[in-house]
C-alpha cells in the first residue's frame, strides 16, 4: 500500500470587490481577493496539497501565472486538474482537510456548501472533506483584516 501526505498553504490579499471565492462558493463580502486567478485560496491550499502528495510541485507549476490563458481561471480547473492526476496515478483520495485564516468573512454558515462543491469537484464522499476556520486572534494580516490564508493537507492511499 502506497499512502502519501501533502500539505497546501496559501494567501491572497484584500482588494476591491463585493465578494470572495473560498472553496468554491461565492461568499459576499465588502472587498474581494487579489489574484492572478480567482484566487480562492482555500481551493489553491487544497490542490497544492494533492500535487504535494504526488511530488508534482504546485499550482504554478501546472498553470504558470504567466500564461494569461489562466487569468481570472476558476480554481476547480486546477483542484480538477491535480485530482485527475492522482486517479491517473492509481491513487484515490482518503480524506482532505481544509482550514481557512480569516477575521471575515465568517465561514461557518458556508462550510457545508464548501464542502458539498469541493466533493462534487473532486468526485469523492463529502466525508472525506473537511472545511473549517479559524481566526489569528487580530494578529498578523489576516487579524488586521488585510487577507486570508488557507492551509490544506491531503493523503491519497495507492493499493
Amino acid at each position: 500500500m502506497d499512502i502519501r501526505l501533502g500539505n497546501g498553504f496559501d494567501v491572497h490579499a484584500f482588494g476591491p470587490g463585493d465578494h470572495v471565492w473560498l472553496c468554491g462558493i461565492r461568499i459576499p463580502h465588502d472587498a474581494g481577493l487579489v489574484g492572478h486567478s480567482d484566487a480562492d485560496v482555500g481551493m489553491h491550499a487544497l490542490t497544492d496539497a494533492i500535487y504535494g502528495a504526488l511530488a508534482e510541485g504546485d499550482i504554478g507549476r501546472h498553470f504558470p501565472p504567466s500564461d494569461s490563458q489562466w487569468k481570472g481561471a476558476a480554481s476547480e480547473i486546477f483542484l480538477r486538474h491535480a485530482t485527475d492526476l492522482a486517479r491517473e496515478r492509481g491513487f484515490r483520495l482518503a480524506n482532505a482537510d481544509v482550514t481557512l485564516i480569516c477575521e471575515k468573512p465568517k465561514i461557518g454558515p458556508h462550510a457545508s456548501a464548501m464542502q458539498a462543491r469541493l466533493s462534487g469537484i473532486m468526485r469523492v464522499e463529502a466525508e472525506r472533506i473537511s472545511v473549517k476556520a479559524t481566526t489569528s486572534e487580530r494578529l498578523g494580516f489576516t487579524g488586521r483584516g488585510e487577507g486570508i490564508a488557507a492551509i490544506a493537507t491531503a493523503s491519497l492511499i495507492k493499493g
